[in-house]
């Protein structure tokens, strides 16, 4: 079983977003980093933000897994805030310390999306897809996910024991 990591990004540390990674981890064994509870600050070209906690968070996940799926809900029709900053930050170990971006290649990236409804749209990967590209990653596969009345419906629980099955 491959080592991996998921980047929970959502703006509740307890919503629809946290009962999906955590049943995906029931599955995997993949650890959880949930960002909501971090201090990632926007990326800025002169690097003023290198004491928050994306640089360890970033380091560690460079270091110690093959597999990073992010999981983010959907927000106005794309990936939240905090998923976006999260992924924009990758750029400071690609611009300094690219030995460390460099890590990245070879690795492997999947992406959860959780909304109220099975409402996916096909070009809501696409940021996550062309992101593994560009950072030399295989972009495993990617699902989209819903809670109905607290509770992951059987048909996305078959969806996500399929995926959890192509990224372990």
């Amino acid at each position: 079983m491959k080592k991996g990591i998921i980047i929970q990004g959502s703006s509740r540390s307890d919503g629809d977003t946290a009962m999906i990674v955590a049943y995906v981890k029931e599955l995997t064994g993949f650890e959880i980093v949930d960002l909501n509870q971090k201090k990632i600050q926007y990326f800025d070209y002169e690097f003023k933000n290198k004491n928050d906690d994306f640089g360890d968070i970033f380091k560690d996940i460079t270091q110690n897994y093959q597999t990073m799926i992010v999981a983010t809900p959907v927000y106005w029709y794309t990936m939240s805030g905090i998923m976006k900053v999260f992924l924009d930050r990758i750029s400071d170990y690609l611009y300094k310390e690219k030995d460390i971006g460099r890590m990245l290649r070879g690795k492997e990236m999947g992406m959860i999306s959780c909304s109220n409804d099975d409402d996916n749209v096909t070009e809501f990967s696409l940021p996550f897809s062309r992101s593994a590209e560009y950072l030399g990653m295989q972009y495993l596969d990617d699902i989209h996910t819903w809670v109905k009345n607290k509770e992951i419906p059987v048909e996305v629980k078959e969806k996500i024991n399929a995926f959890a099955l192509r990224i372990k």
